[in-house]
């Protein structure tokens, strides 16, 4: 009887480890996001600290609410995905899609939407400040996976069932991002819609004919636009108004290079006291370079090119096209949108107001993008080798 019993219970652990074992998850691809925010936190903790105590007379304001805004739900939400079944999400593809719209024209409604300035970007829910923009990188990406993953091949490539719908589509949310204005936020989902797309199985000659298209468009937005033609005008040519429009680049060129080989080193950047702009936001990489130097911010790139990989790699081993379409869509999300922020520190882009992923202050940004590497856990999970 206890031979019995002691084999039934090593049948049952062994079967169990046997399937826990075809169900693991990646976690050199989750462990490279989690180093990333953990770098996030230690930045805010300098790079906040004047601005914090000149707006709300709280050197670490900002660290603590990343911590409590930003993180805690972030995890909550990606423990949620990495359980979730992201098969599942395939049937919420409409929902998704009216979500996206819906969220994009909730902050122009008086009482709900928070204008910043002269843009219309947030909404205030139950006293807390939301950013609908980053919500909807996530919610179109999954409606855009579902939609093209249930189409053939050979109707996406065709010009009146696959090309045109898909470009509705995108229209109308950038066309919804482009009058709050967030051009920034448009050209990462534009972007990250083109590549998943074009993985789908879209043509590169409709492709080319959205580039030029959008390349027109985006010359006709900085002609008609005073501020968009001066960023450009400020990209080209930073020296021409260093104390005007060309200001932000200048100081942020300025901490880069100052930071030399090894940096000035932790908390001893001179920019963020009061010199550079958004040293929390999308200038926080400028203060990374100034106080950690040039190998430590190399190191920090090469984080972001891992993760890249990783991803990838992830998505060549899916079993099914949608979730294949979700992790291209979510790496390269997070990729495009690093390679901007950072370009633009250097100088090699024009500034677009692009937040660091997972390390410039941000609730809501922060939460959506652990929530998106919890779909990324359980694809991992479900399509392991």
């Amino acid at each position: 009887m206890q031979t019995q019993l002691f084999v039934k219970l090593k049948n049952y652990f062994r079967d169990f480890f046997k399937k826990e074992a075809h169900e693991i998850t990646d976690w050199y691809l989750i462990g490279s996001v989690f180093v990333l925010v953990a770098i996030g936190l230690v930045m805010l903790s300098s790079a906040g600290v004047a601005l914090g105590w000149q707006k709300f007379h709280d050197s670490y304001y900002h660290v603590k609410h990343q911590l409590i805004f930003g993180l805690i739900p972030g995890l909550l939400l990606f423990w949620f995905f990495s359980k979730f079944n992201y098969r599942r999400l395939k049937n919420l593809a409409a929902p998704m899609l009216f979500t996206s719209v819906g969220l994009l024209i909730l902050v122009f409604i008086p009482g709900i939407g928070a204008p910043w300035g002269t843009s219309h970007s947030w909404i205030t829910v139950l006293g807390l400040s939301i950013q609908p923009s980053e919500i909807v990188k996530l919610t179109f990406l999954i409606y855009l996976a579902a939609w093209l993953s249930s189409k053939e091949r050979h109707h996406l490539k065709d010009f009146s069932y696959g090309f045109i719908p898909f470009i509705i589509v995108l229209a109308l949310i950038a066309f919804l991002l482009i009058i709050e204005p967030d051009t920034g936020t448009m050209m990462i989902i534009v972007i990250t819609s083109l590549i998943v797309y074009f993985v789908a199985g879209g043509r590169l000659l409709h492709l080319t004919w959205l580039g030029v298209a959008g390349a027109i468009g985006l010359s006709l937005l900085i002609k008609i636009s005073p501020y968009r033609a001066a960023r450009l005008t400020t990209f080209l040519h930073p020296e021409l108004d260093p104390k005007g429009i060309g200001y932000h680049i200048n100081q942020a060129l300025l901490a880069v290079g100052s930071g030399g080989w090894f940096g000035r080193g932790y908390g001893h950047s001179r920019q963020k006291f009061d010199y550079l702009p958004e040293t929390a936001g999308d200038s926080i990489f400028a203060v990374i370079s100034e106080e950690l130097g040039f190998f430590l911010a190399t190191a920090i790139v090469a984080v972001y090119l891992f993760f890249a990989v990783r991803g990838f790699k992830l998505a060549q081993r899916c079993d099914d096209q949608f979730g294949q379409l979700i992790v291209v869509g979510i790496v390269g999300w997070f990729v495009v949108q690093a390679f901007f922020n950072i370009g633009a520190i250097i100088g090699i882009l024009p500034l677009t107001g692009i937040p660091l992923p997972f390390i410039s202050y941000g609730g809501t940004a922060l939460i959506v993008c652990l929530a998106a590497t919890g779909i990324l856990a359980n694809i991992s999970k479900q399509n392991s080798r």
